[in-house]
């Protein structure tokens, strides 16, 4: 090295700038990822219950059960196919504010002594973890029905709904292809 030349040790104010800058933009980069991914892991609870209980309402009207009264002899009785009758209460009665719900056995099997049996216990569903959002299913004139799940994930007064209706057209229950999304985030 020639006489009167210094040498540089250490970085530029710029150069750590630019650095700061650019684990800034990562940093918030990663922080909206992780929330949109915790946001959609909720939102998963609703489209799998809903999906599930659109599954169970089918299962049951395919069922195919037998009237049960004596037949006289050689007389023939039909197929009975029936939608379950609307759970007579949600699970649980209000919509969760930011908060998950520990519901009961008893909470989805509120209906398991009427006859016939109503809604959850009609359908044999039931959560055990804790949740997030209020579940409903509704059945109308035992010809259609809607399963459906409200939460407010944020605690804010705005509820996001998630439902799968299903109908009785020629003799089949037909089930919407997709769960319908109200504020899904939200």
């Amino acid at each position: 090295m020639a006489s009167g030349q210094s040498t540089k040790d250490g970085f530029t104010l710029i150069e750590l700038m630019i650095v700061v800058a650019i684990v800034g933009v990562l940093a918030v980069l990663a922080v909206y990822g992780v929330q949109k991914y915790i946001a959609n892991a909720k939102t998963a609870e609703a489209k799998n219950a809903v999906g599930e209980m659109s599954r169970d309402a089918l299962s049951k009207y395919e069922g195919e059960t037998m009237n049960g009264s004596t037949l006289a002899g050689g007389s023939t009785t039909g197929v009975v196919r029936d939608l379950c009758p609307s759970a007579s209460a949600k699970v649980p009665s209000f919509v969760p504010k930011a908060t998950k719900y520990q519901s009961t056995n008893a909470d989805w099997n509120v209906d398991d002594s009427a006859v016939p049996r109503r809604g959850f216990a009609c359908l044999h569903f039931e959560m055990s973890q804790p949740q997030y959002y209020s579940y409903n299913y509704t059945a109308v004139s035992l010809t259609s029905f809607t399963a459906a799940a409200e939460g407010d994930l944020d605690g804010d007064g705005i509820t996001s709904l998630f439902h799968q209706d299903g109908a009785i057209s020629s003799g089949q229950l037909r089930v919407a292809p997709a769960i319908t999304e109200v504020t899904p985030d939200e």
